[in-house]
């Protein structure tokens, strides 16, 4: 399938499913459905361009949501207790982020070990961090970090939103236009003809999970700044949106294919989805079941254009 018809295949779900949801739904279209959908971008949208970068590499980081939640705090604290103001807090959720996946990118690496099991092990560490470091209790900032997430008078949009939108322009600019981006999808897509040109496959793949890592870090405070305080369990199942719309946009699993900003049409997507389902009143339980089962029929979609008789 060429990339034109992608788009157009993506736009053309997102747009069902708004016409889904307005239609079983009168308050779908509600201005309060439609900030709280909103809300759910900026997390979701930074953190799955990280991804993508991961995802292309030919790995995978199962840690994110816990390491949401393990940034949260730190910024949390810092702010509650030691007097920290929002953008020195900010700063250290990223150093935190990249810190922590830098390390499972390393690792991964250096020891030739699955990505996805390296950060399945930092899934544990970075959530039982959080839970020490917070003693199991939620953090209440306040104003000094909810406007973050206040939209900005007369404009519409958050300092939130602008963010994100960055972090999704400068990963799509680092994907597409940099040499680093060749690097990237030079290793996903054939890590030994890679290895047999000269290219240091260790490289890219660790600096991918520390830009990953960073933009969790950031996506924390984002996700704190909506409430006004950080959870310890904040990000719990997060991993799993994030990876089912990167996957909805058409990253593959494999490595060496995968565009950011359709990655950000997935997010559209799976963001439209949740805040659908739990218009309808769907548990917990079953939304997750649905996004699962969302990420299966995505994987098999790209089994359907990978093979040799699709258009």
């Amino acid at each position: 399938m060429n990339p034109r018809r992608e788009w157009l295949v993506l736009l053309a779900v997102w747009a069902a499913l708004l016409l889904w949801f307005g239609s079983s739904s009168a308050y779908f279209f509600s201005t309060a459905s439609l900030s709280s959908l909103a809300n759910r971008l900026p997390a979701l949208a930074m953190v799955s361009a990280g991804m993508t970068l991961v995802m292309v590499t030919g790995g995978i980081d199962l840690s994110v949501g816990s390491l949401l939640g393990l940034c949260g705090v730190v910024c949390g604290l810092v702010m509650t207790q030691a007097g920290w103001t929002l953008l020195p807090a900010m700063a250290l959720a990223l150093l935190v982020g990249a810190g922590a996946a830098t390390l499972t990118g390393a690792l991964a690496a250096w020891f030739s070990l699955p990505s996805f099991i390296v950060s399945l092990g930092m899934l544990e560490v970075a959530r039982g961090a959080a839970f020490w470091l917070s003693e199991s209790r939620t953090q209440y900032i306040g104003a000094s970090i909810e406007g973050l997430a206040r939209p900005w008078p007369g404009l519409g949009f958050s300092p939130a939103l602008m963010l994100a939108a960055g972090a999704v322009w400068v990963s799509h600019v680092l994907l597409r236009q940099h040499r680093l981006g060749r690097q990237w999808v030079a290793v996903g897509a054939n890590a030994q003809a890679a290895r047999l040109s000269g290219l240091d496959l260790h490289r890219p793949r660790i600096l991918a999970h520390a830009i990953l890592g960073a933009l969790t870090g950031l996506a924390a405070v984002v996700h704190a700044s909506r409430l006004g305080s950080a959870d310890p369990n904040a990000g719990v199942g997060f991993e799993l949106s994030v990876i089912a719309a990167v996957v909805v946009g058409g990253t593959s699993l494999n490595g060496g294919r995968g565009q950011v900003l359709q990655s950000l049409l997935g997010v559209l997507i799976i963001a439209t989805v949740e805040a659908g389902l739990a218009q309808q009143g769907v548990s917990e339980p079953a939304k997750r079941v649905i996004t699962g089962l969302v990420i299966v029929a995505a994987v098999l979609a790209q089994r359907w254009r990978a093979s040799p008789t699709s258009p």
